[in-house]
């Protein structure tokens, strides 16, 4: 059945593409093989396009290529890198009107005080607050909550199903709250964009608005599922964790995080490489989160999408192929 389908892709043109993206403020990354790119939509219209070399692939460093250590560690690298591009597509919103604008005696003084070193002093700590804050709202949080069961005289596997409604409910109420929002609308636009575009892609179709629009903007290799295979692994590992201390509890769950993160960074390798009953499942419940950290993007946000792939197409499509 596989050997068959895989004649079937050849015939067509279709694969299974390694390259990943993220949506950015008025703008897309992508992430080949050997090329990272951003492109974003200038305030005059125009997409400014930036790229850069990476080492990814065959000349990606061990650690990020070994089974079940890449996992974290191409998370916080990914993580870090999307919130500097995010913070550089910011900047490039901002017009002469707005430069023109003096800064607070705070931005002067941290300016004056760190120069050049400040943008990734900023990085750093946003990394960090971020990381920290999804530890209290996806991890203490709902164990605090649940604990409260004590009370009640509740058995162990109460708490531990009411921790895990409690944390699916925050990410999913999380993801809903700030779809809300006009801003985070048009970023989820652009992360449909992102999909349509590297669904296309791997289509084996020419990279054009016309054959990118009825793509699907719902990919298995997205961050979203990501985020929710690692909610579902800490909910079945919670299971076996001990409530008698909730400080033991808690940091048990932090040193489980490294293990749940590599697993479903695999477990996401293997659900865009492959399709087939098991990755289909794997796949089913980060899908439907896509719809609501997805939204169909207009034809200006796929002219976006197309301009931030491009650069990061390999010369050699075989090497882009699983």
């Amino acid at each position: 059945m596989s050997s068959k389908k895989s004649q079937n892709e050849q015939n067509n043109g279709s694969f299974k593409s390694k390259i990943g993206g993220q949506a950015l403020i008025e703008g897309i990354m992508m992430r080949g093989i050997d090329t990272a790119a951003m492109a974003c939509r200038l305030p005059n219209g125009t997409i400014d396009v930036e790229t850069w070399a990476i080492k990814n692939g065959k000349n990606a460093p061990w650690y990020r290529k070994t089974p079940f250590v890449r996992g974290c560690i191409n998370f916080v690298t990914t993580m870090a890198e999307g919130i500097k591009c995010t913070m550089k597509s910011a900047e490039k919103q901002v017009t002469e009107d707005d430069e023109e604008e003096e800064m607070t005696k705070f931005e002067q003084w941290l300016t004056d005080k760190f120069g050049d070193k400040l943008m990734p002093i900023i990085m750093i700590i946003s990394v960090v607050l971020a990381m920290a804050l999804c530890v209290v709202l996806f991890k203490f949080l709902p164990m605090f909550i649940s604990s409260l069961l004590l009370k009640a005289g509740a058995p162990d596997w109460v708490k531990t199903v009411a921790e895990g409604i409690i944390k699916l409910a925050l990410l999913i109420g999380y993801f809903y709250v700030i779809s809300l929002t006009e801003s985070m609308k048009t970023t989820f636009m652009y992360h449909g964009a992102e999909h349509k575009t590297i669904a296309c892609y791997e289509s084996g179709k020419e990279l054009t608005v016309e054959n990118i629009r009825p793509m699907c903007r719902f990919h298995p290799r997205c961050g979203t599922s990501f985020i929710l295979i690692v909610i579902i692994l800490s909910i079945i590992v919670g299971m076996f964790l001990p409530w008698k201390s909730i400080p033991v509890r808690f940091g048990m769950q932090l040193l489980l995080l490294i293990p749940e993160a590599s697993v479903a960074y695999e477990l996401i390798k293997i659900a865009g490489r492959y399709d087939n009953i098991v990755t289909r499942i794997i796949s089913a419940p980060g899908l439907w989160l896509q719809r609501i950290t997805t939204n169909e993007p207009n034809d200006a946000q796929i002219e976006v999408a197309i301009a931030a792939l491009t650069p990061c197409l390999p010369k050699d499509k075989e090497e882009d192929k699983w």
